[in-house]
């Protein structure tokens, strides 16, 4: 099977985005880790298949792979780049989008500029919703991981995250520590881990090592889940610039059950086909 595709990114946070619109896709799992594997395949974070939807609201299907196969929830980079895919492609003129997704609509606005604004929905705090297994929901939760204890923030921005507060992101355990939260006991689904450093009330530094892909550039879900943590926290405003190793993304939100908005550079990097075996 030849397989058409094109490489874009967010931010560093890397895709291969197919068009399942207008070609035939069936992919495996093993297929997924092909393409996405850095040395034999195209190398990505993530696989992005934009398809047609089933709901009568939406204009399209958004599904998210995450380079070890699996499939993920949300991924608020991949989100900007769809709509900057679909108006590239020519499968839409729209500069407002609905995208079906796994857990719900969400909802992309393309401005004059060609910037991307993604509206992820409200943030989710209870705790068998993100999911982690916890007696009660709290502002932070205390996990053993290694010979450490940590107090960690735990919500869902359509998949789940921690985030830790550091002193330092440049010398954050993140390649370490990481991976040991990713697979604890306590998060059923696995989890995204975030190494937040406040540098003011308006900005923070960021890195992640995410749920079946480890460290990237810059993760927008990541991004998201962090600021609303420090914001909850008291440590930030309700707008915020948000430094990652792959460049600075905006999030802002207005509390309580209201959307969170991630916004932030996009590229088309090149398009090409690879020919899958059976």
């Amino acid at each position: 099977m030849k397989l058409q595709f094109t490489k874009m990114h967010g931010a560093g946070n890397d895709f291969v985005v197919i068009d399942c619109v207008r070609q035939s896709v069936q992919l495996s799992q093993g297929k997924l880790r092909f393409i996405a594997d850095r040395q034999r395949g195209v190398g990505c974070d993530q696989v992005l298949l934009v398809g047609p939807p089933d709901h009568p609201d939406a204009d399209f299907r958004y599904t998210i792979f995450n380079a070890d196969g699996s499939e993920a929830g949300q991924c608020g980079n991949g989100a900007r780049c769809f709509a900057r895919f679909v108006r590239e492609q020519r499968l839409s003129n729209k500069r407002e989008l609905a995208v079906q997704t796994t857990n719900g609509m969400m909802h992309l606005r393309t401005g004059e500029d060609g910037r991307v604004l993604a509206n992820l929905g409200a943030p989710v705090f209870e705790p068998a919703d993100i999911p982690l297994t916890a007696a009660a929901h709290s502002l932070e939760y205390t996990l053993d991981a290694g010979d450490e204890t940590y107090q960690v923030g735990a919500l869902s921005m359509g998949n789940p995250h921690v985030v830790l507060q550091v002193s330092s992101c440049n010398d954050a355990p993140v390649a370490s520590l990481g991976p040991l939260i990713e697979r604890h006991e306590r998060f059923p689904e696995r989890v995204n881990v975030g190494f937040m450093e406040v540098c003011s009330r308006t900005e923070i530094k960021l890195r992640v090592f995410e749920r079946g892909a480890g460290e990237t550039q810059a993760c927008g879900t990541g991004a998201c889940a962090a600021a609303v943590h420090g914001m909850r926290m008291g440590l930030l405003d309700n707008a915020v610039t948000v430094q990652l190793p792959g460049g600075k993304l905006s999030v802002s939100w207005a509390g309580g059950n209201e959307p969170v908005w991630l916004g932030g550079p996009t590229a088309t990097v090149f398009e090409g086909a690879i020919r899958l075996r059976p």
